[in-house]
């Protein structure tokens, strides 16, 4: 745990500016469509495949863009509400990530952002983040869907630990998060059969700090893990088909009521398309007490290799 809190803690180099070519120094500030960005830089987690864990940087991205939230000046603290972000080319584990957030806008209430994911002078990952100071309004939500509890289920850690696969072994060793499949795990094949929903508890190993905007960096980080299952689900496929090839293609996040990702959270998920090579995942978020928390939407490119 204490691993993925230094991956999201990141440190500000400074200002730069953006252009077509990229990120700049100060002598682009003259060039035609150039603009200020403040600069952050946060280290990878190295995986099995070598390619950057897309959850790592839209919770990267999440945390770049809340730390150029000024609640002293903005008059309240502003909690982000949403995110929407493209995945633009596969990360290298080896190499840190820079982000370049532009402070797009601040009104009387909400703030926008624009967040750049690079690496070797080109964007990996190019994200959208509004945040909003807390207002009375209109309430109510959806039901959350009645499962078994978690402490029922059998974790990852367990159901993997006496694998030999590398990736069984990541999944069993050194995930920061806990999952537990309801429906079961899609590793070697969906159990029960073909299905279009699945629902999967999850939360962190262990506590983490009394931070606000690291909770929603890690939950927008664990959103990533299993939101395309479904897709695989509904065509009877699972993760060790050596036929599948999956790649998120973008992600969007509602973040709807307070949260903590260090307690249990169930994501209902389901996916209502796939075509043309893509897949749709849809997920919502509750809190253990039935609680809305948040609302997810993944599109990723689902193919099967024909032979």
């Amino acid at each position: 745990m204490d691993d993925l809190v230094d991956v999201l803690t990141l440190k500000e180099l400074g200002t730069a500016y953006l252009s077509v070519t990229g990120i700049e120094g100060q002598d682009a500030a003259s060039s035609i469509g150039a603009t200020s960005a403040r600069v952050f830089q946060g280290r990878s987690q190295r995986m099995p495949h070598g390619r950057v864990f897309g959850g790592q940087v839209l919770a990267q991205c999440v945390m770049a863009a809340g730390l150029t939230i000024d609640a002293e000046r903005l008059g309240a603290p502003r909690p982000i509400h949403s995110l929407h972000g493209y995945f633009m080319r596969p990360g290298d584990d080896k190499l840190p990530i820079r982000f370049a957030v532009e402070e797009m806008r601040d009104g009387a209430s909400f703030s926008t952002r624009r967040v750049h994911a690079v690496q070797k002078g080109a964007p990996i990952m190019s994200m959208t983040c509004s945040f909003q100071t807390r207002a009375n309004g209109l309430d109510h939500q959806d039901v959350m869907p009645d499962v078994p509890a978690p402490e029922t289920l059998q974790p990852l850690s367990e159901l993997f630990a006496a694998s030999d696969d590398p990736r069984a072994r990541q999944l069993a060793e050194a995930r920061p998060i806990d999952l537990r499949h309801v429906e079961g795990s899609l590793w070697q094949g969906p159990p029960g059969g073909a299905a279009s929903e699945q629902h999967v508890w999850m939360r962190t190993v262990a506590p983490l700090p009394d931070d606000e905007l690291l909770h929603a960096a890690v939950l927008a980080y664990a959103s990533d893990y299993s939101l395309l299952e479904p897709v695989i689900r509904r065509h009877g496929l699972s993760w060790t088909d050596p036929r599948l090839r999956v790649a998120s293609l973008d992600h969007s996040m509602w973040f709807h009521r307070s949260v903590r990702a260090d307690e249990w959270i169930l994501y209902a998920q389901h996916s209502p398309s796939a075509t043309s090579g893509r897949g749709l995942g849809i997920g919502e978020m509750f809190s253990r007490d039935g609680v809305l928390v948040a609302t997810t939407a993944q599109e990723g490119m689902v193919r099967v290799k024909q032979s």
